[in-house]
């Protein structure tokens, strides 16, 4: 299987190769149209000077016999690159710039209607072997040559130079641009390179730490780096991130099942040996009556815990369904509750503080989970609050929100045990021997049913007062 780094390595080099192909191929087209728009200035030129040359040598004299002229342009000629012949009016080369004796091209015909089309336009380029003068093609150019006695034209200059020398050119340069374009590719796929195996290890290391976190490495994490792209560092960010969430589910999960193992093995514990202790007669028959009482009450126990672990799995992760929701009374619910634990209320000679609105207070929620929530939270209050102490029920409406609190005065809780409070099966030390029958679900269920609900849960405790305090939406009757 072909890597990310391999792929956008071939990518790039195929990117920089079409486009160093593209634009070598533009630049030839655009260097053979000058080097040939050079070459046919520089020929206008020179075929120009040898017209005004000729046409001042033909006021004084026969130009074919004029050894002068026939020296200067060979001269010309030569000094400009260009091969050069001179016709008359009836289109027979006269005059050739070759430096041999007895030209070839002496006495050769152009065509008439090529030296009247000279004469007619002023001037004239073409390419190819000229009617015949010149055996390989050729640039050509063609001026009139005017006298200077009367204006008429007496001839035709033709200067032509051969196509080797354009396609010499356009070659070495096309050479030198391959060579140059050569280099860039070099040094760009070295660069490209580069950025890539920089762009590619941060994701090789964080295939790594993922390997190693897969194989229970639960403390692998990708070391951050302010120099990687902003993708790969918040791909980084994310990943620590749900590396750190699941090592705390898994650390949750193994306090879980060591709690849960603790909390029944105690109860199961406890009535197995009074039932062995009452089978073998360990325990005297008179006795039997007391200690299956404890025994039941480590079922009910058990019972209680199982019922807890039920609701946990019930409402764990899951937002209460807009259908199950409904308009209630708050304050009636609350109130209800209250009434529930008068006995215990009197047992413990509580003084009781509510604190509600005269009118009904309405609330969108599920009802049902929502009075569990209360009972559980008084529940508390009333098993760890004192003696004589004072309970406290408080309905506050406030904006959109109304603010529930349940409070108790007795021990203070310390402030670690705080942040831990709604864990599952939690109890403080101070707790076990005041909450015996508990099984450290009650505030767990709370908080999992008030978040479920979209809204939150706090508690305080500061000499010796502790509160608990929910929110819920307010429904304006």
């Amino acid at each position: 299987m072909k890597t990310m780094f391999g792929r956008q390595f071939l990518l790039t080099a195929a990117c920089i190769l079409c486009s160093i192909l593209i634009l070598g191929a533009s630049f030839r087209v655009f260097i053979q149209k000058y080097v040939q728009s050079e070459s046919q200035k520089s020929l206008y030129q020179s075929a120009e000077a040898v017209a005004e040359l000729a046409s001042a040598y033909e006021s004084i004299g026969d130009l074919e016999n004029n050894w002068e002229f026939h020296i200067n342009l060979s001269f010309a000629a030569e000094a400009a690159g260009t091969d050069t012949v001179i016709c008359d009016e009836t289109g027979v080369v006269i005059l050739c710039s070759c430096s041999e004796f007895r030209c070839e091209h002496l006495g050769l015909q152009v065509p008439q209607a090529f030296v009247d089309q000279v004469i007619q336009e002023g001037k004239t380029a073409d390419a190819g072997i000229l009617q015949g003068l010149y055996d390989d093609s050729r640039s050509v150019v063609s001026i009139p040559i005017i006298s200077q006695a009367d204006g008429v034209a007496s001839g035709i200059v033709i200067a032509s130079t051969g196509q080797t020398q354009v396609v010499g050119v356009i070659r070495q340069m096309t050479d030198i641009f391959l060579m140059t374009g050569a280099v860039v590719l070099l040094l760009a796929v070295i660069a490209c390179s580069a950025l890539m195996r920089r762009t590619s290890q941060p994701l090789k290391d964080l295939a790594g730490a993922a390997r190693r976190f897969g194989h229970g490495n639960l403390d692998a994490r990708v070391e951050l780096d302010e120099h990687n792209p902003a993708e790969i560092e918040e791909l980084a960010v994310a990943f620590n991130n749900m590396a750190d969430s699941l090592e705390k589910s898994e650390q949750q999960r193994k306090e879980f099942i060591a709690n849960v193992s603790h909390e029944l093995k105690t109860p199961m514990t406890t009535i197995a040996g009074f039932m062995d202790g009452m089978l073998d007669g360990t325990i005297p028959p008179e006795q039997h009556r007391h200690y299956m009482q404890i025994v039941s009450d480590e079922v009910r126990r058990l019972s209680r815990m199982v019922r807890g672990m039920l609701d946990i799995s019930r409402l764990q992760d899951q937002t209460i369904p807009e259908e199950k929701k409904t308009v209630f009374d708050l304050c009636e619910a609350a109130g209800q509750v209250l009434v529930s634990f008068e006995q215990k209320i009197t047992q413990k000679q509580l003084d009781v503080q509510v604190d509600m609105p005269d009118e009904a207070t309405y609330t969108l929620a599920d009802a049902d989970s929502i009075t569990q929530v209360i009972y559980n939270l008084m529940d508390n209050a009333v098993k760890f609050c004192q003696q004589g102490g004072t309970l406290g029920l408080k309905i506050q409406p406030e904006d959109k929100k109304i603010f529930v609190s349940v409070s108790n005065t007795g021990l203070t809780i310390p402030e670690n045990e705080l942040s831990r409070i709604f864990d599952r099966f939690h109890k403080t030390d101070k707790s076990r021997s005041i909450d015996r029958d508990g099984v450290g679900l009650g505030l767990y269920i709370v908080k999992t049913i008030i978040c479920s609900h979209g809204e939150d849960i706090s508690v305080t405790s500061r000499d010796g007062l502790t509160v608990f305090t929910f929110s819920l939406p307010v429904v304006v009757s």
